[in-house]
């Protein structure tokens, strides 16, 4: 513990100043910018979704009859498993993303009534 004679004050210092400059400027800004990672995590996420609706299509054991927006373009489980796992993950994402904007709006209905 050393006192500071200007100010009066106790400095606390783990190392006592025992690091060389070399040793305190290891951490200095390197003035590039910081990766922009969100890109990544939105890819992560949708792969993650894509193996995890690949993974609830082959634990079914029936054969599914699932059409595309329209009931003329419908498909057999067993027959196009590819397209039974798109299936899937557009309903998991329209489960996520209602989830995600039920909470903005609960979120800005609460901020405005601020109950």
């Amino acid at each position: 513990m050393n006192v500071d004679d200007e100010a009066k004050k106790v400095i606390w210092s783990l190392q006592n100043n025992k690091r060389t400059e070399a040793e305190r400027n290891v951490f200095a800004p390197t003035g590039k910018k910081p990766m922009n990672k969100t890109v990544v995590y939105i890819f992560s996420a949708i792969g993650i979704t894509f193996l995890m609706s690949f993974a609830l299509s082959q634990f079914s054991k029936e054969t599914t009859q699932f059409c595309f927006l329209i009931d003329s373009y419908c498909f057999n489980s067993t027959e196009n498993p590819i397209a039974y796992t798109f299936y899937i993950f557009m309903n998991l994402w329209i489960l996520i993303l209602g989830i995600g904007m039920a909470y903005l709006i609960g979120k800005k209905l609460g901020n405005k009534f601020k109950i």
